[in-house]
């Protein structure tokens, strides 16, 4: 792997850039390039056919010092410890720029979940919450879902912990379902989160987004039952976006439903991507992928790849798939106006440059994506409280805990106009100086 591409490099890169800015002394700026906590386990499960099998599995916990450890369990055949490290310093930006009571961590696991049977996954979420049971806890790590996890496996790891501490316990993980302590609106508090940043960047670029104001604190299920309505003429808002998972197809279905001029020209999946300028309409191109498994059949679209939908002239594009999708090579051809990250990491530092450079404005994925940790911190509050909020209030809260990041963001980009810095740079500056302090209130430094 190239420096370039290496996601825990590229993490070490940004804190350089934001302790330079900030002037840390050497020793905090120590603390912040490594994580305080590494653990990796070897988990053997019996698998369906009575063979063992041991998996590998990390937890990191980067930082603590603004409260507990948060952030997502991943299950990929490609997972390895520099991603989760990287993922678990972006989630002490992210928690730290929300102003969130939380450190950030990370979790995962190397293996195929896509060649497991439901019982071998359970097995295996059981096997792992054994194995770092130690060092999780409401109060100390709180785990969440992430790539190719999901409500049930959060629920059985949920359930798992309270077996092993002797009574209910649905605080130690979040993104759990909703019988078992799981919040309303965390199923699309990613994309939705992202999209209440879109309208603020929109307003802060003067792009003429029209928000559909009955629309914008509205479930999914109602969402989904909204006729497709693409609009036309020169004042609609073109986005193009990048993977058709989880975030990327309720991105679609939401940009679409909470803006009223906002129309989707293009998306891709893992197998290519499709492009109809006159705008695809989210119900069939969704009906596609349910039943194929892929969104490059869908008709009447151009077959295009997932690096050609990079480059197109869209006003927004929405990386929603893996990291390292905009470097340095490619940086000079995107063309949108704004680049949306609800991917991790979709964009290197060098790519970065690039695009500040030409005017192109990163929100970046620790801000645009962090609708997650925060209904995910929604939901261990109503755990704790044993109280639990409607749709409505969540997204609410939600909204309001976005919007207020955003222009803190803006507000920093400001302040140090004179160094140019992107809003990368100042969404950390916000978040680092938040972390710093509390080191310093607390005396590690």
């Amino acid at each position: 792997m190239s420096e370039e591409l290496n996601p825990f490099k590229n993490a070490q890169k940004q804190i350089d850039k934001c302790a330079e800015i900030l002037g840390l002394d050497k020793a905090t700026h120590s603390l912040l390039r490594e994580p305080m906590r590494t653990l990796i386990v070897n988990v053997p499960i019996r698998m369906d056919d009575g063979s063992v099998k041991v998996f590998t599995g990390f937890r990191v916990q980067y930082n603590d010092a603004l409260g507990p450890t948060k952030g997502g369990i991943r299950w990929h055949p490609d997972e390895n410890l520099d991603t989760v490290k990287a993922l678990a310093a972006w989630m002490t930006w992210k928690c730290a720029l929300l102003d969130l009571p939380y450190g950030g961590g990370k979790g995962g696991i190397i293996c195929n979940p896509k060649e497991m049977s439901n019982g071998e996954k359970e097995r295996l979420a059981r096997g792992y919450v054994r194995a770092i049971a130690g060092f999780l806890g409401p109060m100390k790590d709180i785990p969440a879902p992430d790539v190719y996890t999901d409500p049930q496996i959060m629920t059985w790891m949920m359930d798992e912990y309270s077996v092993i501490v002797g009574y209910n316990e649905p605080g130690v993980i979040t993104g759990k379902m909703h019988i078992a302590g799981g919040s309303k609106g965390r199923e699309d508090a990613t994309a939705r989160g992202g999209m209440y940043v879109l309208r603020e960047a929109a307003k802060h670029l003067k792009i003429g987004l029209e928000v559909n104001e009955d629309n914008l604190y509205k479930p999914p299920s109602e969402l989904s039952n909204i006729p497709d309505e693409i609009p036309k003429g020169k004042n609609a808002v073109t986005v193009a976006i990048q993977g058709y998972g989880n975030a990327g197809a309720l991105a679609h279905l939401m940009v679409t439903r909470l803006f009223k001029n906002a129309k989707v020209i293009a998306v891709s999946d893992s197998k290519g991507g499709i492009l109809n300028e006159d705008g695809l309409p989210y119900k069939k191109v969704k009906e596609v992928k349910d039943k194929a498994g892929s969104i490059v059949n869908y008709e009447p679209s151009k077959k295009i790849s997932n690096e050609e939908l990079l480059e197109l002239p869209v006003d927004i594009l929405i990386p929603a798939a893996l990291e390292n999708q905009i470097t340095g090579k490619n940086a000079n051809r995107i063309k949108a106006k704004i680049v949306l990250e609800l991917a991790n990491g979709p964009t290197t530092p060098e790519a970065d440059e690039i695009l500040h450079r030409n005017k192109v404005f990163v929100v970046p994925d620790f801000l645009a994506n962090a609708g997650g940790v925060t209904v995910s911190y929604f939901e261990w509050v109503q755990n704790l409280s044993r109280y639990y909020w409607d749709y409505e209030e969540v997204y609410r809260k939600l909204d309001a805990k976005m919007t207020r990041a955003f222009w803190e963001v803006i507000k920093a980009m400001e302040e140090f106009k004179s160094k140019n810095i992107d809003p990368r740079t100042a969404a950390y500056v916000v978040a680092v100086r938040r972390v710093v302090e509390a080191m310093k209130a607390r005396g590690w430094v």
